[in-house]
């Protein structure tokens, strides 16, 4: 009975807290979520997904977090999961609420520029031009940042962006300004916390792109081993691991269409710039496909926290693997 009593109070006192949190915070997270709307594509339950999920997520942020250095959350889910999103209304939670100085970076932004993708994809493989898999990011510039913002004599770090309508870096004057060591650091991308697989598993391709324009294996055995290397190396810096968790991959495909359809309302249909078609898209990611399916299988396994997603794109669930 003292128990049950006690759990009562614990629980009342969660949703005090958790009810404080939204009240402070509702008014900037469904201004951004407003931002990301389009007139066919509107945000369903958003006020569920940010009471039963995101705020709790921030809670469990908060207390990890150790303001005398950096808290690196990796954040993680395949195509169209909604990395962007989700990232962007923890980091409005955590500094509205818990007033945290939080930076929020893409691996995205670290792309090699589309000239020296050209360059490694004559130097190593043709397959590499394209955007998006282990070894078409600056491995040494991830490295260097994660090296600077941890130093304890903090200086000011201007950070890449990258415009995926020309599929290449903005200008310099474009780029983050980071002028303030931050409490918490969110490093989202689809291949955050990717692990590599055993080169015997190489040889079985998975789809007709790998097939047809990587019958040597070249392709898919320089990425894998800039997974066993480098990238593991920057991965092992993460602080924890938050994993979006999609049904399937043609899910994937469908809201990654969804996505591509938004970035050309965005651009005000500017013919100049590469949107890609439906093939397209398709085509594009079969180059994520294997590195997608085998974190489908391992990283509920080793993921911090995991968001499951329905068939909807909404968070449906979320299982805590590290108290």
């Amino acid at each position: 009975m003292v128990k049950i009593i006690q759990w009562i109070k614990k629980n009342k006192k969660s949703m005090k807290s958790t009810n404080e949190c939204f009240n402070k915070v509702k008014k900037n997270c469904f201004k951004f979520i407003k931002s990301q709307e389009t007139k066919t594509d509107k945000f369903k339950n958003k006020e569920r997904m940010i009471k039963s999920f995101l705020i709790p997520l921030c809670f469990w942020i908060n207390k990890k977090a150790d303001k005398k250095r950096p808290y690196f959350v990796g954040l993680a889910g395949g195509q169209g999961t909604g990395k962007t999103t989700i990232s962007s209304l923890i980091q409005i939670i955590l500094i509205r609420f818990f007033k945290l100085k939080v930076f929020r970076i893409s691996i995205d932004d670290f792309y090699k520029t589309r000239k020296e993708r050209t360059s490694l994809s004559k130097r190593v493989h043709p397959m590499l031009l394209t955007r998006g898999v282990p070894g078409t990011h600056d491995i040494n510039m991830m490295l260097s940042f994660f090296k600077k913002v941890k130093s304890k004599k903090f200086k000011k770090l201007k950070l890449p962006t990258f415009n995926k309508a020309i599929d290449d870096r903005f200008k310099k004057k474009y780029w983050y300004n980071l002028n303030d060591k931050p409490d918490v650091i969110i490093f989202e991308g689809w291949c955050v916390g990717a692990k590599s697989e055993k080169n015997s598993s190489l040889r079985k391709t998975i789809n007709s792109m790998e097939k047809i324009k990587d019958q040597k294996q070249i392709w898919r055995k320089y990425v894998n081993q800039q997974l066993k290397s480098k990238y593991k190396n920057l991965y092992s810096q993460l602080n924890c691991l938050i994993y979006l968790k999609a049904k399937n991959f043609g899910l994937l495909q469908k809201w990654r269409l969804k996505q591509e359809r938004k970035l050309w309302l965005s651009s005000k249909k500017n013919s100049k710039l590469k949107i890609m078609s439906k093939g397209d898209v398709i085509n594009f990611m079969q180059t994520y496909q294997r590195i997608t399916q085998n974190m489908f299988r391992y990283m509920p396994k080793y993921a911090s926290i995991i968001l499951n997603l329905n068939s909807n794109h909404q968070i449906k669930s979320t299982v805590y693997k590290r108290k």
